[in-house]
């Protein structure tokens, strides 16, 4: 028992509300409650986390920069020590999803560089090593019959997919929420998750975002 405070103290220490010297707001805090609490990690896939994947041209320098790809191993690592659930929420775009009769800009960009394309719903041809496929070393913890992978979301939130059914029916309330990207998939998770009633603490650096011409995501 006493390890596993200690382990959850590691992760609650890596959680940023707000710098407390400079903030404007309050910082809640967060309590880690066994049954209540579980990890979620949005888009920990190859096409974001991997030098060679389609999007890492724009994100790989906050990646790098954050070490978002180890303090999320260590966020999955912590997790599984302590017996708190982990759910993973990807993105995936099937052949159908390419018939979609109007698009927004990021959507059309996706879809026009192959971003987390895999070859049907109901196959998994051709996943294994692709830009849709989880990040290899994060492989351990996601496919040890126990972590929670929801179905798909196809743009930013958990609105289309099934993610916070699985969250109510574990008795979930609380999240630690970490994962790719920050400013849209990640923060549209935690927005959601907030409007439905559930307490999220975001740990900043288990995220990245894109860094473009127009600005820092």
């Amino acid at each position: 028992m006493k390890a596993r405070f200690t382990i959850t103290a590691v992760i609650l220490a890596a959680i940023v509300f707000a710098n407390s010297a400079n903030a404007a707001l309050p910082d809640p805090g967060v309590t880690i409650v066994p049954g209540r609490t579980a990890l979620l990690i949005t888009d920990p896939q190859n096409d974001f986390l991997s030098p060679d994947g389609v999007a890492w041209g724009v994100v790989g320098k906050s990646v790098t920069e954050n070490n978002t790809v180890e303090n999320i191993d260590a966020l999955f690592k912590a997790a599984k020590a302590n017996d708190i659930p982990v759910f993973v929420s990807p993105h995936y775009y099937y052949p159908t999803d390419h018939g979609w009769h109007f698009e927004g800009a990021l959507e059309a960009l996706m879809h026009a560089i192959h971003m987390f394309d895999r070859e049907g719903a109901l196959t998994t041809e051709g996943f294994e090593g692709s830009g849709a496929d989880f990040l290899e070393q994060y492989k351990k913890y996601i496919n040890d019959g126990e972590t929670i992978v929801a179905s798909p979301h196809k743009i930013y939130g958990p609105e289309t997919n099934d993610l916070i059914l699985q969250l109510r029916k574990r008795g979930i309330d609380k999240v630690i929420l970490g994962g790719m990207s920050a400013n849209l998939c990640t923060e549209s998770h935690m927005r959601e998750l907030l409007e439905q009633g559930f307490e999220v603490a975001v740990v900043s650096d288990a995220t990245a975002a894109a860094i473009v011409e127009e600005g820092n995501g």
